[in-house]
């Protein structure tokens, strides 16, 4: 599937990127000074933006229970539908720590929901978009827990706890998770994953810009004919984003 953005010779509008915000973690910069930040964040953007694209781990946990989502995260929901209100495509990548959604955010928010990796063209470019987790040679035990996670039988299991008690073990899980890796984490070009993902898929096709989430580290880097690796960074201490103006792919810091 591919969608292009409006063309735009003046490029007055700009394609937004970003990821790993952890919202509701309580770890690195203040989780509610974190949540305002990125809402202001995307106050900013709305007066240029052609589109936006959250490529993953915007929250720290999410899970939708029939009648029931996690508390908070009213300010975010409500700027991304004040976006989406105006026109402007909100595109959410699920996350592994953000994998439970279903159809809430997409109903209230108007928000285009993304649960694999998606290819498109904006402004004439090729882009190839991800959170990142499961791609290329990933560990085995991860890609068994992300399989159970994934698996429509299971959550339908954690859907009978009791909101307070699932939520609960989930949002401890997943704090414990991410300070077990490290608040920010070591780029190693010679082994990382991702990169390797892209290399091998450069042999398949061309592609204009690689942008992923996941990593935490902010960077990009030139790629064999001309292409671009990005990862888009995180704001639970850096506030990293990554913006297109039809021509130029940059990283900026809010």
């Amino acid at each position: 599937m591919k969608t292009e953005a409006k063309n735009s010779n003046s490029r007055s509008t700009k394609i937004y990127f970003a990821a790993d915000v952890h919202l509701g973690l309580c770890a690195g910069t203040d989780a509610s000074e974190r949540e305002i930040a990125f809402v202001k964040w995307l106050d900013k953007i709305k007066t240029d933006a052609e589109a936006v694209f959250l490529l993953g781990d915007i929250f720290d946990f999410w899970f939708e229970y029939k009648y029931v989502v996690p508390r908070g995260f009213v300010r975010v929901l409500g700027k991304i539908t004040e976006l989406t209100d105006k026109g402007i495509p909100v595109h959410f990548f699920t996350g592994n720590h953000d994998m439970w959604t279903f159809d809430y955010l997409q109903n209230e928010t108007g928000m285009i929901i993304h649960k694999k990796p998606f290819e498109t063209t904006l402004y004439g470019k090729s882009f190839f978009l991800a959170h990142g987790d499961g791609l290329g040679k990933d560990e085995k035990s991860y890609m068994l827990l992300k399989n159970i996670f994934s698996c429509r039988f299971f959550q339908r299991i954690f859907a009978f706890l009791h909101p307070r008690t699932g939520i609960g073990i989930a949002k401890m899980w997943s704090k414990h998770s991410r300070l077990s890796k490290g608040l920010s984490e070591t780029f190693n070009e010679n082994t990382d994953i991702l990169l390797a993902f892209a290399k091998q898929k450069l042999n398949e096709k061309h592609v204009d810009f690689f942008v992923f989430g996941h990593r935490h580290t902010p960077l990009q880097l030139r790629l064999p004919n001309d292409s671009l690796f990005t990862i888009a960074g995180e704001w639970i201490n850096g506030r990293e984003y990554a913006v297109f103006d039809g021509e130029n792919l940059t990283m900026q810091k809010f």
